[in-house]
């Protein structure tokens, strides 16, 4: 457990207060299912798109005809949103992550001094007589509270949902944030099998929420948890986090593949297949098999790579009848992660010598402009070998 804060009592029917920072569809929609449970503000940078959801009740560009809650506040300023914060959501893209991450930090500057347990959650010193007023006596800190010149800051607990690898860095998410929170501040990320607009619709959803405090990722999982979101604790970050990015570029190279009419043979060989990639880079990056087998490896892959909702399995729809990757995007107007993912994979697994090559295939198709029909026929044409790694043999 982080020596930075007191370990946490909270858990089923807590009630938090809590930012989600991005108003897309996945936190939009994950901001719909909170908000009966706990008071959430839905923060974006932009004022004009939180003035028209405001006025409309919706967020008609991501999510449209799915009502907001009336109880779920807007709002385009963040200091408002993270003043009373208990947990900060950054639904955000991968590429977006360090700046918003940078962008929370700058809000609650603390010092290297000890923590100091509380039995409650306390607000920075007031200008009135410095007193730290209990906000919700029955819910003890999930994040904590240090000192600076200025007295006790509290600040939340980190969770991030994105899933990708940082553009030039290849670097993780949970690696990304280590170099901008401090050090102990706990945070982790939210993962799975999760269309947005089936969880804005109140569907059945089940997803793994990954911290290295494993005391964070039960308490946070237990909180947010309700009857149409189960979520399971975890302190496997790395393997959620490469299952989670890999498999939109896997939905790419199921796209291609159903666009191309090559069966559902060769679907269930793709998937198992590319199960299997997943898995070999996740394991070198410091993931566990059973995660790489579970909801936010075998589970978000299966979903993503088959569901009609998932905009990485349109974009290799798109591209096998031959659609140019510029107006793909444009016709998506969403975030295909995978088309990003793709590269730093490439690369990771070239610097790794870790054997890719169906993510190598897409890499080909997206950024090498092999047709995809060609790269398709490489595929099957590899040589044979064996399924699984076993002594004196070599899997590929």
């Amino acid at each position: 457990m982080s020596a930075m804060r007191a370990a946490p009592r909270y858990g089923a029917g807590s009630r938090m207060n809590i930012a989600v920072l991005g108003a897309g569809a996945w936190g939009t929609a994950l901001a719909i299912s909170l908000a009966p449970a706990h008071r959430v503000t839905l923060w974006a940078r932009n004022a004009e798109q939180i003035d028209t959801m405001r006025a409309e009740r919706r967020n008609q560009r991501y999510l449209p005809g799915i009502p907001l809650p009336g109880n779920l506040e807007l709002n385009a300023d963040i200091s408002a949103a993270l003043a009373d914060a208990d947990l900060a959501i950054v639904a955000v893209p991968t590429v977006a992550l360090r700046a918003t991450l940078k962008l929370i930090a700058s809000h609650f500057p603390l010092s290297n001094s000890a923590p100091r347990p509380t039995a409650g959650f306390t607000q920075p010193a007031d200008s009135g007589g410095g007193k730290h007023v209990s906000r919700n006596p029955a819910f003890v800190p999930q994040a904590g509270e240090r000192t600076n010149e200025n007295g006790i800051v509290k600040f939340p607990g980190v969770v991030w949902l994105c899933k990708g690898f940082e553009a030039k860095t290849s670097k993780l998410p949970h690696q990304v944030a280590a170099e901008v929170l401090p050090a102990g501040w706990p945070c982790g990320v939210l993962s799975g099998p999760s269309f947005a607009q089936e969880v804005a619709r109140g569907l059945p959803t089940a997803l793994t929420l990954a911290s290295a405090d494993e005391a964070f990722a039960r308490g946070t999982a237990q909180a947010l948890h309700h009857a149409h979101l189960r979520i399971y604790a975890s302190t496997d970050v790395a393997g959620v986090e490469v299952g989670g990015a890999v498999k939109n570029v896997l939905a790419i190279a199921t796209g291609i593949c159903d666009g191309l009419g090559l069966g559902y043979n060769a679907r269930a060989a793709l998937l198992t297949r590319g199960l299997a990639e997943i898995t070999r880079l996740g394991l070198k990056l410091g993931g566990h098999p059973e995660t790489l087998s579970g909801l936010s490896g075998a589970g978000d892959l299966i979903l993503t790579c088959t569901g009609d909702l998932s905009r990485n399995r349109q974009v290799g729809l798109l591209l096998a009848q031959q659609h140019d990757l510029a107006e793909i995007l444009r016709r998506l107007g969403h975030v295909a992660e995978g088309v990003y993912t793709v590269r730093e994979v490439h690369r990771l697994a070239a610097r790794l010598h870790v054997a890719m090559p169906i993510c190598d295939a897409v890499y080909r198709v997206i950024y090498e402009h092999v047709p995809p029909s060609e790269v398709a026929a490489s595929l099957l044409n590899r040589a044979p070998s064996c399924e699984f790694e076993t002594s004196g043999l070599r899997y590929e």
